[in-house]
């Protein structure tokens, strides 16, 4: 993997606060997007929470 585009994304947790922490790396390119202020951020299923929670981009 392209170590440019790497990004880390971490769990928010479910409304409980099961998953936190949990981790995705994923690609994403931070030069194309409109807001280059904004934090990459998507839903992705977390296996420990066994459903889908938000997920944001850490440094």
């Amino acid at each position: 993997m392209s170590q440019d585009l790497l990004v880390k994304l971490v769990s928010a947790g479910n409304a409980k606060g099961v998953g936190k922490g949990h981790v995705y790396y994923t690609r994403f390119n931070n030069k194309v997007k409109k807001d280059p202020s904004k934090k990459y951020e998507t839903k992705k299923f977390n296996p420990i929470a066994k459903e889908h929670t938000v997920y944001k981009q850490k440094k």
